[in-house]
């Protein structure tokens, strides 16, 4: 068969009893609404009775995605030259000679989530897929062991509610990849050009005010990812999220697609009942929040969507400018009409729009309701949320958590995209055993309104692009405000070291990018400054504040701004409603600065 990687397959009809299983299988599957398959056509289907292609077939095409291979970008080059996912046999070269990559297979590794990051480190280090932010407590062991073993005795969790593990050497490379494949979890994709970790809120399924638990839909994605060869290798990197409409967000309109849950009721023109409103194009390095594209999708239809719009950026991406080459920026030049066309050819269903307007309002999000004792769904139950500070365990700390999970919760453990860990389906009267267990590990629960909503990207200690020590600087800023400015609201502050903005430096209430400035003819460290931020029901890009403070300044500046927040914001005023009320140069009085930068 053209295009099979299946050296045992034959032209052979299926029997009677194999008709019957594969019968069963996708019935039973559909049964569960999260069937997604193709049309003989290649077109993405929620039908089982319809399906029935092979996308792994390859035209014969002398230019890549229709361009000239000589207007490629380099990354698009190296794509080209070698598929980035048929490097097994390179990977294991490089671990039997502890041997870093070079060149293109720098670009390439990342593809299996391996990232090569000297000069900051002379190791790796490898990003997981835990979609839907949900972690079993052997794989949370598997993890430790596998930090303990191999690499620095840590994980990161991600704003993509991920983990991230540092300093591995190149020998251990092949090790580490398989061990997070026994245990359940996996990398691929998980860097470079490719959809990255699907995120949920962490309370799905257990949120007493979710509208439906997006778990599911998570799973069924990713099992597509990994079954679809050519939902890799796109033109940039791609980002989803589900939102089930729960008090704790996921910051879905940061995504190039945010299924966000709602209900419609009758007399609207569509069968009423539970949907997702699809939001497009979030992208906030780019100063970029997703908007509302009018599209209205059951369930069972949410992953056929994805596979379709992702094939459709795939189509019309560009691939000869990088920085051009988000999904954003084919809507600017198509429109959104004219992609949506696209879109449409890969589906074997009718488009369904709907204005949000007639749709439910999303329940209100909670801030820091990742954080702290909160009742579950189920009577009796409890999750608690862990402030890991910037999202930083030791491999001893996840043993614990593991087993603190499994003696007093429900044997799981979930990740935030405010890099904070929740302990679910803790009994009434184990409660307090739990936070004392809690507090004995370092952590703390309480939902303090300025270190509870710390964010920050790895920094300079472990990323060639970053110009700071984002973590350990946000630790300090975060106890100085701590100690000398006493707020009520809470409050998010979110520092990222290069303008990447892993850290979503533009939604944060407060925003610091790292920078590098010359003072006294040396370099130092140094942030510029945005405030007024916000995602969801605050959506908004932050406004620029001051440039290039160095950091040894930064905390009283900011110390006198939140003290001025504190003494003349109104009742229940959130700080990025008082920040978006005065202009830039009031705010800049109140700090103590000049009224322009």
């Amino acid at each position: 068969m053209a295009g099979s990687s299946d050296d045992n397959a034959t032209d052979a009809p299926f029997t009677a009893e194999q008709k019957e299983y594969i019968a069963g299988f996708a019935a039973g599957t559909a049964a569960r609404g999260l069937f997604a398959g193709h049309t003989p056509a290649g077109q993405v289907t929620n039908d089982p009775a319809a399906a029935g292609a092979n996308l792994a077939e390859v035209g014969g095409e002398e230019t890549y995605y229709g361009v000239p291979v000589d207007e490629l970008a380099k990354e698009e080059q190296l794509k080209r030259a070698e598929n980035p996912l048929d490097i097994w046999d390179k990977l294991l070269a490089h671990a039997n000679a502890d041997q870093p990559p070079e060149g293109g297979d720098v670009f390439r590794f990342k593809f299996h989530g391996l990232f090569y990051v000297a000069p900051a480190q002379d190791s790796f280090m490898v990003r997981l897929r835990t979609p839907g932010a949900v972690l079993t407590a052997p794989q949370v062991r598997g993890i430790a062991g596998l930090a303990r073993d191999w690499g620095g005795g840590y994980a990161d969790v991600t704003t993509r509610s991920n983990l991230q593990v540092r300093e591995l050497p190149p020998s251990s490379i092949v090790e580490v990849l398989m061990t997070l494949d026994e245990i359940g979890l996996g990398a691929r994709g998980a860097g470079a050009d490719n959809i990255r970790n699907i995120t949920a809120p962490p309370t799905s399924g257990f949120d007493p005010q979710e509208i439906v638990d997006v778990r599911p839909l998570c799973r069924a994605l990713q099992h597509y990812l990994y079954n679809n060869r050519d939902m890799y290798g796109l033109p940039r990197k791609f980002n989803i999220a589900f939102d089930s409409g729960g008090a704790v967000s996921v910051l879905s309109d940061t995504n190039d697609i945010g299924f966000v849950a709602t209900r419609v009721e009758d007399g609207q023109g569509v069968e009423p009942g539970v949907y997702f409103r699809v939001l497009l194009c979030g992208i906030t390095g780019h100063e970029r929040i997703a908007f509302e594209s009018g599209l209205l999708v059951r369930p069972d239809e949410c992953v056929p969507l994805a596979a379709a719009i992702v094939r459709a950026f795939n189509e019309t991406g560009d691939r000869t400018n990088r920085k051009k080459a988000r999904l954003c920026y084919v809507l600017d030049r198509l429109g959104l009409d004219a992609f949506l066309e696209r879109v449409q050819a890969h589906l074997g269903f009718e488009l369904r729009f709907l204005d949000a307007e007639k749709c439910t309002p999303r329940p209100p999000e909670v801030r820091h309701a990742h954080l702290g004792v909160h009742p579950q769904s189920t009577p009796g139950l409890n999750y608690i949320g862990i402030d890991v500070p910037v999202g930083r365990m030791t491999a001893e700390q996840m043993d614990a958590l593991a087993a603190l999970s499994e003696e007093l919760g429900g044997g799981e453990l979930r990740l935030t995209v405010w890099q904070n860990v929740l302990l679910p389906h803790v009994p009434d009267d184990k409660v307090d055993e739990a936070l004392a267990r809690i507090s004995e590990l370092g952590f703390s629960h309480e939902p303090h309104a300025i270190m509870g909503g710390l964010v920050a990207c790895t920094g300079n200690t472990g990323c060639r692009y970053a110009s700071t020590n984002t973590k350990g600087q946000a630790i300090a800023l975060g106890q100085h405000l701590r100690d000398t400015v006493g707020l009520d609201e809470p409050l998010n502050i979110h520092l990222t070291g290069c303008p990447n903005s892993c850290a979503q430096h533009y939604i944060g209430d407060i925003g610091l990018l790292g920078a590098l400035v010359t003072r006294a003819g040396e370099l130092v460290e140094a942030y510029h400054v945005y405030v007024g931020g916000g995602a969801g029901q605050d959506a908004g890009i932050a406004r620029e504040f001051a440039k290039g403070v160095p950091f040894d300044e930064l905390p009283p500046i900011l110390e006198r701004l939140l003290a001025s927040y504190r003494d003349r914001a109104e009742p229940d005023d959130s700080f990025v409603a008082f920040a978006r009320r005065h202009d830039v140069g009031a705010l800049r009085q109140m700090a103590g600065l000049e009224e322009s930068p």
